[in-house]
């Protein structure tokens, strides 16, 4: 199998990012309350990734949990359980994080639930998810500027609680038409008839990775949609797998076929 180990970084990693090209990743660590960069020298194979550098969230997040960036790099995202809040951050150098530097923008979703465990956005910056396990919900926020978390409002959520009540990971294909959630149960992907809209989504698949990972935490797609990773903090490593491709873009993540992505 195709997989990569971080504990070398953080016993505990919780989120999971990778650029568009599939030539960075990125992952935040529990322990060491930061986001860890890597290098790919092949893009989107894991196993080829080394440690690069990291950047410190301890100022604002003690228990980083989730992370996003800006479709071009100059933003970042992170959320966390100690305060429920997400933190905004500025890169001068686009996805550098030696770059970044916390831009005192902040929102709290902690009304919504209070163990927020992953972040997302569609494409433009206008919408912005977030994953919680106290209430095993998706929660649905508008932002009026977008990529500006502090002008977000809170829309509405959808209830994962029939498939996974220990939600802890979170992610959107870009066309919106495709959520995907990992948690105790394993992978739960939902269909969604209109784009970014979770009240459209409906429950379409199930995947076990517990044979690899029995803690996992964040997941994430290849642009595609034909490889997902996973990372957990039984094993500290972030996990490759194929997924089979098919003919259109809404069933492209992940068609499971004999067991196996």
């Amino acid at each position: 199998s195709v997989n990569f180990s971080v504990s070398g970084q953080d016993a505990d990693p919780y989120g999971l990012f990778f650029r568009s090209d599939g030539a960075k990743m990125y992952v935040a660590g529990d322990v060491g309350n930061d986001i860890n960069e890597y290098n790919l020298s092949t893009p989107w194979t894991v196993s080829s990734a080394s440690y690069s550098q990291n950047f410190s969230v301890a100022s604002q997040e003690s228990a980083p949990n989730g992370v996003f960036f800006k479709t071009d790099g100059t933003k970042m995202f992170v959320v966390g359980t100690a305060t429920d809040t997400v933190y905004e951050y500025a890169l001068s150098s686009a996805w550098d994080i030696s770059s970044a530097s916390y831009s005192s923008v902040s929102f709290s979703v902690g009304s919504q639930d209070t163990a927020p465990h992953d972040i997302s956005f569609n494409t433009d910056g206008t919408k912005m998810f977030i994953v919680g396990s106290t209430g095993d919900n998706v929660y649905e926020y508008a932002l009026s500027s977008a990529w500006v978390v502090s002008s977000a409002s809170y829309t509405r959520s959808f209830s994962l609680a029939s498939q996974e009540t220990g939600p802890m990971g979170l992610f959107f294909s870009e066309d919106g038409l495709n959520m995907v959630v990992i948690g105790a149960s394993g992978v739960n992907k939902y269909v969604l008839t209109s784009a970014f809209d979770i009240s459209s989504a409906s429950h379409s698949q199930a995947f076990s990775v517990s044979s690899q990972e029995n803690d996992p935490q964040a997941l994430f797609f290849k642009s595609d949609g034909t490889k997902m990773y996973v990372v957990g903090s039984g094993s500290d490593t972030v996990y490759q797998y194929s997924t089979s491709v098919s003919l259109t873009p809404a069933q492209s993540y992940f068609v499971q076929t004999d067991g196996t992505l």
